[in-house]
């Protein structure tokens, strides 16, 4: 049994916060915290959608994903300054979108799209998975204030949902690694599911060798357990309870 720095349990997640309404003029806002990894998600409502959903009435949902300079131990150059985005920016940010639009019907949202902007403070590891997890509340929050205009019952959101990594260091599977365990991993994972366990999506990588797909069933079950708690903080969180 692989000692975890942080004395957690392999199962163990790392301590997780939502901190809503955290900044004034988005129309949805959350830090989210995964031990050491902390995102700012914000959701702001225009009223306008992409050319090729004009005039269907229908919503769109997308999102922004960015590392600040001083998020990482060597300064991350912002990308403006680059010039455009990375390849690793755009398929992280087209993640969040998609998953995110997974569970929601647009239908009810009208021609309005609902752009969720990550922007990572501090990155030890998840920064993508805690970017979804914090991205569904901001999405709910801003859902909610859409609510009032178009007369709701209920807001349009299918599935809660949740996102969460596990990876396996010398055979040993570990839930919620941090950067010290990924950089230390032979294979890494992202699920991002729903409330009753369903894949949204998986993306796995192995680093060094094949990885044996008999474990995945064994990965998937940890994921799974993952979600759930993460879920349940994500439900208080929405509840006001803490």
């Amino acid at each position: 049994m692989i000692r975890r720095r942080d004395n957690r349990q392999w199962d163990q997640l790392r301590p997780i916060k939502f901190t809503r309404n955290f900044t004034k003029n988005a129309d949805g806002s959350v830090l989210v915290e995964f031990g050491d990894t902390k995102v700012l998600t914000t959701a702001k409502i225009e009223e306008r959608v992409p050319a090729f959903l004009m005039g269907k009435g229908e919503g769109w949902i997308t999102a922004e994903y960015s590392l600040l300079p001083g998020s990482t131990h060597v300064r991350s150059v912002r990308e403006v300054t680059r010039g455009q985005p990375s390849g690793r920016t755009l398929e992280i940010q087209r993640l969040i979108g998609r998953c995110l639009r997974a569970v929601v019907d647009r239908r009810h949202l009208g021609e309005r799209t609902i752009t969720i902007d990550c922007d990572v403070l501090q990155a030890d590891g998840g920064t993508r998975v805690a970017s979804i997890s914090g991205g569904y509340i901001a999405l709910h929050d801003a859902l909610l204030k859409l609510q009032k205009n178009c007369f709701w019952d209920s807001l349009p959101i299918v599935e809660g949902m949740a996102a969460v990594s596990v990876c396996d260091i010398n055979g040993q599977l570990l839930l919620d690694p941090n950067y010290q365990e990924d950089s230390q991993a032979a294979m890494d994972g992202n699920f991002v599911l729903t409330e009753s366990g369903k894949i949204l999506e998986i993306q796995m990588t192995a680093e060094d060798k094949p990885y044996d797909a008999k474990k995945l069933d064994d990965l998937l079950k940890l994921a799974q357990k993952g979600v759930k708690e993460i879920i349940e903080l994500q439900n208080q969180a929405l509840s006001g309870r803490h």
